[in-house]
């Protein structure tokens, strides 16, 4: 199954918003950080983010970024995942508009976008998380279609790798 998804993650989607594109080389790896780090704030730095990057590339992420006059202004990180729940799916982990860029439809452009690859790549849902107490995402994930199904459980182990 790995292989599989890692077919699925070097494949190049039908992306039809021109401001839209995968940040697959370090440079625009780079370029979203600030980003992420705003909803990522533990991040430490940018070296920390593109190991991280890595780590998880292997395991089939990808970050499709909103590029606005050379800039970053809202990304989504995805990634391909099989289980007996839904079969294969997009997760999305990461989805956020920079402070400035909020409100001007970056997240539903994203959205659009990853429920098109989703469906490119015969998957069967789009999934994503949010926090009980994040009550404007969740508000804006109910305009988009989509529903809660399920409440995660969780708890630390250890130190954060």
């Amino acid at each position: 199954m790995h292989d599989r998804l890692q077919e699925l993650t070097r494949k190049q989607w039908t992306i039809t918003d021109p401001a839209l594109r995968h940040a697959d080389d370090e440079e625009q790896r780079r370029a979203c950080y600030a980003v992420m780090r705003e909803l990522r704030p533990h991040l430490g730095s940018q070296a920390e983010f593109l190991a991280r990057i890595a780590r998880a590339a292997d395991e089939s992420y990808r970050i499709l970024g909103a590029w606005e006059r050379g800039q970053v202004v809202a990304l989504a990180g995805y990634r391909f995942q099989e289980n007996l729940v839904y079969g294969r799916f997009l997760y999305v982990g990461d989805l956020v508009s920079a402070t400035q860029a909020r409100s001007r439809g970056w997240g539903e452009r994203l959205l659009a976008a990853l429920s098109a690859v989703a469906a490119e790549a015969g998957c069967a849902r789009l999934v994503l998380d949010t926090g009980l107490g994040n009550a404007l995402a969740q508000r804006f994930y109910f305009r988009q279609g989509l529903l809660s199904s399920a409440m995660r459980f969780g708890k630390a182990i250890g130190a954060a790798a």
